[in-house]
């Protein structure tokens, strides 16, 4: 009897150890989870207010979903922790119903960079895309594939994401989102033989839309915006709390390397260098303001030069304090 009670107490003791174990593994696994959570923190909004006389329903499901493809699909190989995701927006903002499960109208994606040993947030990429085209039929699945064109709507989500990485990327180390503009020019090449616009060169006015755009980031023409992008950022405003004048002369040398392609003007248009003045036009006024007379100077005559429409703007370097 004392054996038979030895083996069953043997027994109960494994089973616990088993399940301990399974606990364990458990709150490991929870916590693999959660150090690799995805790469953005997006958030989702869909405007309908133009769209008259239809379910609302349908745009609810439809930001749900954009919402769940958008953050919670793994983009990259890397791991990123909870606090490292990337803050972006998207506004949808649908305008017309051509029928029960097709739409259009425009798409606005914003990113924005942490600054280090700061709470402030850079803005990285805020671009309005007016050639916004799906169809969706409520509750069918996202689906999306980097060797095909699938689906309009989740190319046009993929092809931003990979925007926003990379650039994301690129102002860390240089040159560092390249893998991901290709994914992006993947998807760009994918989508030549969908019928809807913004995929192909010649649509869209003034070389500007989803072709051009990563076109531009990956033409050796245009290296000298993304050697800026890191230098502006890692150099420049990462040490601008602790080395104030040091990472000021970084931008400036950053502001030349812009100077350097505007004044190539490896197309008549210059689109991504109007995509870096959007993001950076104010920011430009806010660190300059406060610097010495003859360093504004120096600033206002590249930024007057390289971007011109700005110029009134940029008049306020010389009289904020």
């Amino acid at each position: 009897m004392l054996m038979i009670k030895y083996i069953s107490e043997n027994r109960m003791q494994r089973n616990s150890m088993k399940k301990k174990t399974i606990i364990s593994l458990a709150i490991i696994l929870s916590a693999y989870i959660l150090s690799s959570a995805q790469e953005l923190n997006c958030n989702v909004q869909i405007v309908t207010q133009q769209i008259q006389g239809t379910n609302k329903k349908i745009f609810q499901t439809l930001q749900a979903a954009v919402y769940e493809f958008v953050n919670n699909r793994t983009w990259t190989n890397n791991v990123y922790s909870y606090s490292e995701r990337i803050e972006c927006n998207i506004m949808i903002n649908l305008t017309d119903q051509i029928s029960s499960d097709e739409f259009k109208g425009t798409i606005q994606v914003q990113s924005r960079r942490p600054v280090y040993n700061t709470t402030y947030n850079s803005t990285m990429f805020n671009y309005v895309d007016n050639k916004f085209h799906i169809r969706y039929v409520e509750f069918e699945p996202l689906e999306f594939n980097e060797t095909s064109h699938l689906s309009n709507l989740t190319s046009i989500l993929a092809y931003y994401v990979y925007i926003i990485i990379g650039l994301d990327n690129d102002s860390f180390s240089f040159e560092g989102g390249s893998q991901y503009f290709e994914k992006a020019e993947a998807i760009v090449i994918n989508a030549q033989n969908a019928p809807f616009a913004g995929w192909k060169p010649y649509e869209g006015s003034g070389n500007k839309n989803r072709y051009w755009l990563i076109k531009n980031i990956l033409d050796v023409e245009y290296s000298p915006v993304r050697e800026f992008l890191y230098r502006y950022h890692r150099m420049g405003l990462d040490k601008l709390e602790s080395a104030t004048n040091e990472a000021r002369i970084e931008i400036i040398e950053g502001l030349r390397l812009l100077q350097e392609v505007y004044r190539k003007k490896p197309d008549p248009y210059l689109f991504l260098l109007q995509i870096v003045f959007d993001a950076k036009k104010d920011e430009f006024v806010n660190i300059f303001s406060e610097s010495f007379a003859e360093e504004k100077s120096r600033v206002l005559k590249i930024l007057k030069e390289i971007d011109p429409s700005n110029s009134r703007k940029y008049e306020k370097i010389n009289k904020e304090t």
